[in-house]
């Protein structure tokens, strides 16, 4: 299959990441974690101001200092941070809080948006986040928008949590996921909404093999419509 470029966005906690894997590998292509990516530039931000906070000035003025990469380990990919794993880490509470306020700034989004375009550059890549196929990749051959109610992406997210051995009760991560929601789409730069051109998909009665099967499906078709 020709590279294309494959753009998942979509609500905190609707599978976008889970579907993205899934599609790099069923077409052999590089997949690219951005939500993952604004994860670490927050948890970096804590890192370097401790104080159950994170000071958005001094972190603005040092992301020259922040490198990011992504590695397979044992069949799974792992989010590095100035070399050190982060995987599991990028994923607390206290990351899941400040998240969207570090990805609100200009200069965040400026720089991790440049290293995103860089990324799949020239080759066959899937994306997840929130502006892949309205900022990133507004190009982008096949862009999907996945949606799902407030409870279900919470249940989801709580699960996760639980797995990881993280803390925090399931209203708690409701009531973040609501946040979220509202701080995403409500941004100044580069807000949350669908591309004009996305296939949205609504997964709240839907499995995660029966949502990989929707866009495996509508991605092939669309290479078939290109390259007839």
């Amino acid at each position: 299959m020709n590279k294309l470029i494959i753009a998942i966005d979509g609500l905190a906690a609707t599978g976008k990441s889970t579907q993205a894997k899934r599609l790099s590998k069923a077409f052999g292509f590089i997949y690219v974690d951005t939500g993952a990516m604004y994860r670490a530039v927050t948890l970096f931000g804590f890192n370097q101001f401790p104080k159950g906070s994170v000071d958005l000035s001094l972190l603005n003025d040092s992301l020259d200092q922040i490198l990011i990469h992504f590695e397979e380990v044992e069949g799974k990919q792992q989010t590095f941070l100035n070399g050190k794993n982060v995987t599991k880490a990028i994923r607390a509470a206290e990351v899941n809080k400040w998240v969207s306020q570090v990805a609100s700034q200009e200069v965040v989004r400026t720089f991790l948006t440049k290293q995103q375009q860089l990324m799949g550059a020239d080759r066959g890549v899937v994306m997840d986040g929130r502006d892949i196929g309205t900022v990133v990749f507004p190009d982008a051959q096949c862009k999907f928008f996945l949606t799902a109610t407030p409870e279900v992406r919470a249940k989801r997210r709580y699960q996760e949590q639980l797995e990881a051995g993280l803390s925090g009760t399931f209203d708690e991560v409701l009531n973040n996921v609501k946040t979220r929601d509202k701080q995403d789409q409500t941004r100044t730069i580069a807000p949350l909404q669908k591309a004009q051109d996305a296939i949205e998909i609504d997964v709240s009665n839907l499995s995660i093999d029966e949502v990989f099967e929707i866009l495996h499906t509508a991605v092939l078709k669309k290479h078939e419509s290109i390259h007839r």
